[in-house]
């Protein structure tokens, strides 16, 4: 059976889940470009899919199916998430120093202090996405790579340009992606002239030896912080509000003991997850997945880390929210932030916005309530798929 995959009422998972995890689990589905791949759904076949060294970040190859038409994340070569080892083990090994946690304590007090001067600004009424979940993120990354924050608008134009997957839109997104970079570069080549101490600098001068990133490498790294880093952020923390204030004894609780935030949003990453299900994988020599389905050599296939992360065989009851699932789970078990040596770079970075805004909204706020039904709230239809609007009440 072939069939798109769409979220259900409210930004839960796929009702389609169920079945395909239990009759179909390699099952194809349609992609935003039209073409159709298999699409795993099992926990344990997505992270062999995301841990094979058979299983191949590059799709650049002539013919291959894409998950949108045109220009998209896929194409860039210099781009880390598109490369395989050695090239992706060397890229990330002098990269990883600038994104450890220890090196991300460093900038929480920052994101907290951001998060609570946010709040001092909002109205009795606003939209949680604009006024909130969208400024923090473009907030911290702007300080973090040392960029003027009246450049916030335009990047959340070329932000939107980029992620959409509409085919009538493919010039657009091209237009924004080569614009984006071409910013990028100019950010590398004054950081490079006048060196400081932002992320940037950071990067510039991140070697593993003699070893340093390549001028496309720089330029590539800083696009992906600002939108990766920025718009993912985003849809987590307004998804993450939405599912607490659904979920009135959850938020209850925490704002009853807002140091619940971090085991909290662990639940949130794992219920609403990031969309990091974007990143096809090239099979690259016969596998066997733990499901029994043969993947053949050659075949392109998505790793869904949504439905992964439903699995009733991984996480019991997988479709109740529940902010205690995970205490005292070090590491965590869920792939939002995917597996292997493809997992999320900026995971540590991510974490600690995500917990400062949930936890700042829980101590200031804990009369936050809709604004409206919840039926009513607009949802975007891109790659990444979060509440277009949330009007919220501060009580």
């Amino acid at each position: 059976m072939t069939a798109e995959i769409r979220p259900g009422p409210l930004g839960t998972p796929s009702p389609d889940y169920p079945r395909r995890r239990e009759h179909d689990p390699l099952g194809t589905a349609a992609m935003p470009s039209g073409d159709h791949v298999p699409v795993a759904v099992r926990y344990e076949d997505v992270r062999v899919l995301l841990a094979s060294p058979a299983s191949s970040r590059n799709l650049r190859l002539p013919g291959l199916p894409r998950f949108v038409a045109g220009l998209g994340i896929d194409d860039d070569p210099d781009a880390l998430v598109n490369q395989d080892p050695p090239e992706h083990t060397r890229y990330r090994r002098i990269m990883q120093g600038a994104f450890t946690p220890r090196q991300v304590e460093r900038w929480r007090p920052r994101i907290v202090e951001i998060a609570d001067q946010l709040i001092d600004e909002l109205d009795d009424e606003f939209d949680l996405v604009s006024a909130f979940a969208v400024q923090i993120p473009c907030r911290v990354i702007c300080e973090l790579l040392g960029v003027p924050t009246e450049r916030y608008e335009q990047f959340l134009a070329w932000t939107d340009m980029f992620l959409t997957t509409s085919t009538a839109d493919e010039m657009v997104r091209y237009r924004g992606y080569t614009d984006f970079m071409a910013y990028c570069a100019e950010l590398v080549a004054d950081h490079r002239a006048r060196p400081g101490h932002d992320l940037i600098d950071l990067l510039v001068a991140a070697r593993d030896e003699d070893d340093r990133l390549t001028e496309g490498e720089l330029v590539n790294t800083v696009f992906s912080l600002i939108t990766a880093g920025h718009e993912t952020t985003a849809s987590m923390i307004a998804k993450g509000v939405l599912r607490l204030l659904l979920h009135p004894k959850a938020w209850a609780e925490l704002t009853g003991n807002p140091e619940l935030a971090p085991t909290a949003i662990e639940e949130v990453l794992r219920y609403d997850g990031p969309p990091a299900s974007a990143f096809m994988r090239r099979i690259t020599d016969d596998l066997d997945l733990p499901s029994g389905c043969p993947v053949t050599k050659g075949t392109v296939v998505l790793p869904d880390l949504l439905a992964a992360n439903h699995d009733p065989q991984a996480f019991p009851d997988p479709g109740e929210f529940d902010i205690h699932r995970f205490a005292g789970h070090t590491p965590n078990p869920h792939v939002a932030f995917g597996y292997g040596p493809h997992r999320c770079l900026a995971a540590a970075l991510a974490r600690v916005e995500l917990t400062e805004a949930i936890r700042a909204l829980a101590t200031r706020l804990p009369g936050l309530r809709l604004a409206g039904p919840p039926e009513e709230i607009p949802w975007t239809n891109g790659l990444v798929h979060r509440p277009g609007r949330l009007l919220v009440r501060r009580a």
